[in-house]
């Protein structure tokens, strides 16, 4: 019997499954800023946003800091927290005095989002194209919905929740990539790595 004790724990790619929660919840999400359902809906978000997008995500970053990826670990965790965060403001917004400043508030916190993902972007520039192109999208479509709080603009939210969606398919694509690149003996889906 082969001694295996110091033999190093291997350890999956946890990018895929990360980027999966991230897509689907950001997807869920942009379709309710996008206006393309009824708003009264949205409780449904809730409890993915607490499970799938918050804690699988964290779960994901958590893993990515054992695989040495200081960037995966940062933007799992950081968007895990993100949609702990967004289920727990929408779930305890009896706790507010008064909502007359709550948009103001959101506003708030979707720019410090938006700045977040500013030097997200600068930083994955060296990663690949494919999570380049996520956080580009991600980033304008965080300043739309920022716009949309403040301004009190339903064409701007509108436009965030588009761009959320279009962020969610390129997530998917990148998620898709790393799990049927891992599996695939044949032929492999490009995200195009940067040398």
């Amino acid at each position: 019997m082969s001694d295996t004790s110091n033999r190093p724990l291997a350890l999956a790619d946890p990018g895929p499954l990360g980027l999966g929660a991230f897509a689907l919840t950001t997807f869920v999400l942009s379709v309710f800023n996008a206006g393309l359902v009824d708003p009264s809906a949205e409780p449904v978000l809730f409890g993915l946003a607490l499970f799938y997008g918050g804690i699988v995500q964290i779960i994901a970053g958590v893993v990515e800091y054992f695989k040495n990826n200081t960037f995966g670990a940062l933007a799992f965790c950081s968007y895990g927290a993100f949609w702990m965060a967004f289920w727990y403001l929408n779930t305890h917004i009896s706790l507010f005095s008064s909502t007359d400043h709550l948009e103001t508030g959101v506003g708030v916190f979707l720019l410090a989002w938006t700045i977040f993902t500013a030097y997200m972007l600068i930083s994955v520039w060296h990663v690949n194209w494919a999570l380049f192109t996520t956080f580009s999208l991600l980033f304008i479509a965080f300043i739309g919905l920022t716009v949309g709080k403040f301004a009190d603009s339903a064409t701007a939210t509108h436009f965030g929740g588009w761009l959320g969606l279009a962020t969610a398919a390129a997530a998917w694509y990148t998620s898709f990539a790393g799990v049927y690149n891992s599996v695939s003996k044949r032929g492999k889906i490009p995200v195009g790595h940067k040398h």
